[in-house]
C-alpha cells in the first residue's frame, strides 16, 4: 500500500511540475536580417494561438508558451514569412528579404515605423541599389535614378562653367533646389555652386548626388509628394533619401567602359567592407570608390570651319577664318597646306561634350548599441573631384579677346575645378519605455576651387599668364535635430506620434582669385572673383514640427503634420499637411494628400555675384550677376528676395491583384508662387540690341549686361505617375517586369511678379522665352521605362527601354524654337556568376547610339554645338564590362 501511494505521489508531482514548466516556458530570441543586423517591429506569433509579441530596436523579443516546443511564425514587411520550432530557450531567427522590394519598409513619407511602400498615404519609390547595382549600366547615383525614376531627370551640360562638373537634376520638372536630399533620414547639404549658364535649373542650387558613392548606398527612397510640413524647406517637389549600407562582409567591383566614338572612357573601382561590432547588432560599414571619366567631344569640329588658305600660306603671321552654313564647303580645308605650316585640324578643334571628371571618395556608416536603451550611430564621408571643362573657342581674328603673340591660332579655354565635399552625422537613439528619442547633429561643407588654363587676360598683353587661380566658393551647413516618436498600438488600430525640433546654421563664402584673373576684364572664359565679389555671410533657422498618423480603422489611415520655421534673414513660415489612405478592398487602396510648402531663398541666391563671359548674338560679352542688395539692384528697382510658397495636391490608387503584381497610379498638382529665377541679360532689348542707358550703368561695374535673382514667376505643375511591377516564375528562373511612366506639365503664368517699372514692356528681356522654356519644355513631358529582368541559375539578363519624350528649346532672341522628338534608349546587360562569389557582366547603355535631334543652325553657335544636352544627353552608346567579387 505504501509503495502504491509513493508511485501516485511521484506521478502527481511529476505531472504538476510538467504543467508548471509548460505554463512558464519562456523563449528569448533575436530577429535579424541576412547580414545579421537586428530587425525591429517583426511580429512573432505562437502558431495556433493569439499570443504575439513584437521585436524591439535590437531585434529582441520575449514570449511565454504553454507548449514545450512551440511553433513561432515570424513576419516582417519586406521579408519572407518564416516558421520556427522553438526547442531552445534562447534562439536567433534570420529572415530573408523578399525579391519584390515594393513591400519594403520606408523611412520617408511616414514616420510610422511599420509602414511599407504600398501602405503609405503618398507615393514612394524604392530602388534597392545594393541588389541592382552590379547589373545596371550606370555607375553614378544621378545616372542610375534617371533610368529608374521616371519623374527624375538629369543630363550632363557642356561649356557651362561649374555646371559641367555637377550635373543639375530635377524631380517632376521642378528645380534642383526644390527637392530635399536626406542621408539615413538626415538633411544633406547643398553644393556651393549656382547654376547660371541657362541650363536646366537655371538660377538654382542643388545637392550633388555624385558626391555620395553609389557603392555606399543600400537603397534609395524617393518620396514623390510635397513634404515641407514634415521635413522643412526645399521639399516642395519631394524627398530623396539615401539609406547607407549596413551589411557585413566584403565586396569589390570594377567597371571599365567607353563610347562608340572611342572617347568618354570610364574606370570605376569600389570596395565595401562591413563588420559586426559587439554582440548586440552593432556594425561598421566602409566604402572607398575611385571613378575616372574621360571627356567626350560632340562638336562639329573642323567640318564647318573654312580658313583663308592664302593667309595661311603667305607667311604674313596672321590667320583669318570664317564660319559657313554649308558643310560641303569644308572640302576647301587643305590638310596638306596645314601640314606645311606644322599644323593639323586638331589645332583648330572645338571641344564640346562631357567634361573630364576624376572622383576619389570614401564613406562610412556605423551603429553601436551601448545597452538595451541607448544606441550610438554615425556616418559621413569625403569626396574629392577634379574636373576639366571647356569654354568657347576664341578665334585669332578676335583681337579684343586674344593676345596674338601667345595664341597665334586662337585658343579654347579650360576650366579646371577642384570640388571637395565633406560630411558627418553623429547621434544617439534612446528608448524610454515605448518612447523613442533621436538626438543628432549633421554637418557638411562643399568647396569649389576654380583654375583657368590655356587662356589669357588681354589687358596684360604679351605679359599675360596662360593659367590663373580664379578663386573659390564654399557652403557649410550644420543641422541639429531632436526627434521623438511613439507608436500607440492600443489607440485606434495604431497611432504614431512624432514631434521634434531643428536648429540649422549655414555659411556661404566667395574668395577672390589672384589679381591677374580679374583685373580689367580678367581671364577669358572665366574672369576670376575679385575682392568686390567676396562674400562671407551666414544665417540661422529654427524649426519645430509635429506629425501624427493613425490607423483610425483597419481600412482608414489619416495623417496630419505641421511645421513652423523661423529664419534670421527672411522671417518665419507655418505649413501643414493632411494625408489619408482608405482600403476599399484588401488589395485596393486609394490615397491622397493636401499640403502647403515653402522654400527659403538660399544664401547663394542672395549673395552670389560675379562677372562671367557670355555669348550674345555671336558676340562675347562680360555679363554680371549682381547681388539683390547691391547698389545697381537698388538703382534698377529689383525687389528684395522672399520665400517661395507652394500648395500640393495628390490623389492615387494602389491595386495588387496578386501578391506579385502591384499597380500604383498617382495624380499631382503643384502650385508655386513667387518662384525665384535668374533674369535674362538686362542691357539688351527684346531683339538683343544694346540699350545704351543700361550698358552705361553696368559699365560702372565692369560689365555690359546684368542679371539678378528675383521672385518673378508663379508656376503650376500637373502630372501623373504610373508604376506597374510584376514578379513571376518562368521555368526554373525568376522574371520581373516593370513599367514606369511619368507625365509632367509645367506652366509659367503669363504675368510676371514685381517687375520694376523700368522693364514694363520689356518682359521678354526680364524673363524671356528662353528662360521660360527651361522650365516649361526643356524636360520631357512624357517619360517611361519598360524593364525585363530575368535570373536563371548563374545568369542574369536585364533589358530596359526608356522613352524620353519631346522637348522644346527656345533660343530667343538669338536663336529659334526647335522641337526635339521623343526617342527610346535601350540598355542591355548580361551577367554570369563564375562562382558564388565572382560575377562578370557585359552590357551597354544606349545600345543603339541614340542622340537628341541635331540642333537647328541658329541654336548651334554657328554649327559647333551639334546636339543640345537634353533627354538622354550627348554621350551616345556606352559599352562596359564589370567584375564583382563578394566575400
Amino acid at each position: 500500500m505504501r509503495k502504491k501511494l509513493k508511485i501516485v505521489i511521484t506521478a502527481i508531482l511529476t505531472l504538476s511540475s510538467t504543467l508548471f514548466f509548460a505554463q512558464s516556458h519562456e523563449i528569448n530570441g533575436t530577429i535579424t536580417n541576412e547580414s545579421g543586423n537586428p530587425l525591429e517591429f517583426a511580429t512573432i506569433l505562437i502558431k495556433g494561438t493569439k499570443t504575439s509579441v513584437t521585436s524591439d530596436a535590437l531585434g529582441k523579443f520575449k514570449v511565454t508558451s504553454a507548449a514545450i516546443a512551440p511553433v513561432l511564425i515570424i513576419t516582417q514587411f519586406g521579408y519572407d514569412t518564416k516558421e520556427v520550432v522553438a526547442k531552445d530557450h534562447i534562439i536567433i531567427i534570420q529572415l530573408v528579404q523578399e525579391n519584390n522590394n515594393l513591400d519594403e519598409i520606408v523611412v520617408v513619407g511616414s514616420r510610422n515605423p511599420k509602414k511599407s511602400k504600398l501602405e503609405t498615404a503618398v507615393p514612394v519609390d524604392v530602388v534597392n541599389l545594393a541588389k541592382i547595382r552590379n547589373i545596371t549600366p550606370q555607375t553614378s547615383t544621378n545616372d542610375i535614378l534617371t533610368y529608374l525614376i521616371p519623374s527624375f531627370n538629369s543630363s550632363r551640360q557642356s561649356s557651362s562653367d561649374g555646371t559641367e562638373h555637377i550635373d543639375p537634376a530635377s524631380l517632376r520638372g521642378l528645380g534642383p533646389d526644390q527637392v530635399l536630399v536626406l542621408i539615413n533620414g538626415k538633411r544633406r547639404h547643398t553644393t556651393s555652386l549656382v547654376n547660371y549658364q541657362n541650363t536646366v535649373g537655371n538660377g538654382s542650387v542643388g545637392t550633388d548626388l555624385s558626391a555620395i558613392p553609389a557603392s555606399a548606398i543600400k537603397r534609395i527612397e524617393v518620396l514623390r509628394d510635397g513634404a515641407a510640413a514634415q521635413y522643412g524647406s526645399d521639399a516642395i517637389a519631394g524627398v530623396i533619401n539615401l539609406v547607407l549600407k549596413d551589411n557585413v562582409g566584403f565586396d569589390a567591383n570594377v567597371t571599365y567602359g567607353g563610347t562608340s566614338r572611342n572617347d568618354g572612357q570610364t574606370t570605376n573601382l569600389n570596395l565595401n567592407y562591413g563588420a559586426k561590432i559587439g554582440n548586440k547588432g552593432g556594425f561598421i560599414n566602409l566604402t572607398a570608390e575611385f571613378n575616372n571619366r574621360e571627356k567626350t567631344n560632340r562638336s562639329q569640329n573642323n567640318n564647318l570651319i573654312i580658313f583663308d588658305q592664302t593667309s595661311i600660306g603667305n607667311g604674313n603671321g596672321t590667320l583669318s577664318y570664317d564660319f559657313a552654313n554649308d558643310p560641303a564647303q569644308s572640302r576647301q580645308f587643305d590638310d596638306n597646306l596645314l601640314a606645311q605650316k606644322g599644323l593639323n585640324r586638331d589645332d583648330f578643334n572645338f571641344q564640346i561634350g562631357d567634361a573630364k571628371i576624376k572622383n576619389i571618395q570614401g564613406f562610412f556608416n556605423a551603429s553601436i548599441p551601448l545597452n538595451d536603451q541607448i544606441e550610438f550611430y554615425a556616418s559621413g564621408g569625403i569626396s574629392h573631384r577634379n574636373g576639366t571643362g571647356y569654354g568657347f573657342r576664341r578665334l585669332p581674328s578676335e583681337t579684343e579677346n586674344v593676345v596674338f603673340s601667345i595664341f597665334p591660332l586662337g585658343f579654347q579655354p579650360e576650366l579646371n575645378s577642384v570640388v571637395t565635399d565633406l560630411s558627418s552625422s553623429v547621434g544617439f537613439k534612446f528608448k524610454f519605455g515605448e518612447w523613442k528619442l533621436d538626438l543628432s547633429n549633421t554637418i557638411g561643407e562643399n568647396k569649389f576651387v576654380y583654375d583657368v588654363s590655356n587662356t589669357n587676360n588681354v589687358s596684360l598683353g604679351d605679359n599675360s599668364p596662360t593659367d590663373f587661380k580664379a578663386g573659390n566658393h564654399s557652403f557649410l551647413q550644420s543641422t541639429a535635430n531632436l526627434d521623438v516618436t511613439r507608436l500607440y498600438k492600443e489607440v485606434f488600430n495604431g497611432l504614431n506620434v512624432a514631434f521634434g525640433g531643428e536648429y540649422r546654421f549655414e555659411k556661404y563664402k566667395i574668395v577672390a582669385g589672384e589679381e591677374d584673373s580679374y583685373i580689367n576684364g580678367g581671364a577669358q572664359s572665366f574672369p576670376g572673383f575679385s575682392p568686390l565679389n567676396a562674400v562671407n555671410e551666414n544665417r540661422k533657422s529654427v524649426g519645430v514640427y509635429a506629425d501624427v498618423e493613425a490607423d483610425v480603422t483597419e481600412k482608414l489611415l489619416i495623417g496630419v503634420a505641421g511645421r513652423y520655421e523661423d529664419f534670421t534673414d527672411f522671417g518665419n513660415t507655418l505649413n501643414g499637411k493632411l494625408s489619408a489612405r482608405y482600403k476599399i478592398l484588401d488589395n485596393l487602396f486609394i490615397r491622397g494628400a493636401i499640403s502647403t510648402g515653402f522654400r527659403a531663398p538660399s544664401l547663394h541666391q542672395q549673395y552670389f555675384n560675379n562677372i562671367a563671359t557670355d555669348i550674345v548674338d555671336g558676340q562675347i560679352l562680360n555679363s554680371g550677376i549682381f547681388r539683390n542688395d547691391s547698389d545697381v539692384a537698388k538703382e534698377l528697382g529689383i525687389p528684395k528676395l522672399k520665400e517661395e510658397t507652394s500648395r500640393n495636391y495628390s490623389f492615387g490608387v494602389v491595386f495588387s491583384p496578386t501578391k506579385k503584381l502591384h499597380i500604383t497610379a498617382d495624380y499631382y498638382h503643384i502650385r508655386i508662387d513667387n518662384r525665384i529665377i535668374l533674369t535674362g541679360n538686362l542691357g539688351n532689348d527684346a531683339y538683343g540690341d544694346p540699350v545704351p542707358a543700361l550698358r552705361d550703368l553696368f559699365a560702372n561695374y565692369g560689365a555690359q549686361t546684368g542679371r539678378f535673382f528675383t521672385n518673378a514667376i508663379n508656376t503650376t505643375t500637373n502630372g501623373l505617375d504610373l508604376v506597374i511591377d510584376y514578379d513571376m516564375n518562368v521555368g526554373e528562373g525568376k522574371l520581373n517586369l516593370s513599367l514606369l511612366y511619368n507625365y509632367n506639365n509645367n506652366k509659367v503664368d503669363d504675368k510676371l511678379n514685381n517687375i520694376p517699372a523700368l522693364f514694363i514692356g520689356q518682359e521678354d528681356v526680364y524673363y524671356g522665352p528662353q528662360e521660360r522654356s527651361l522650365i516649361e519644355s526643356n524636360t520631357p513631358k512624357h517619360k517611361g521605362t519598360f524593364a525585363v529582368n530575368y535570373s536563371l541559375s548563374k545568369w542574369n539578363f536585364l533589358l530596359r527601354n526608356t522613352y524620353f519624350g519631346e522637348v522644346i528649346r527656345d533660343g530667343f532672341p538669338f536663336g529659334g524654337i526647335q522641337k526635339h522628338n521623343g526617342k527610346v534608349v535601350t540598355d542591355l546587360t548580361v551577367a554570369y556568376k563564375i562562382t558564388p562569389k565572382i560575377q562578370i557582366a557585359l552590357g551597354a547603355n544606349n545600345l543603339f547610339d541614340v542622340f537628341p535631334d541635331r540642333q537647328i543652325y541658329e541654336n548651334s553657335y554657328f554649327g559647333v554645338f551639334k546636339y543640345a544636352p537634353v533627354q538622354m544627353g550627348t554621350t551616345g552608346a556606352y559599352y562596359f564590362g564589370r567584375m564583382s567579387f563578394s566575400l
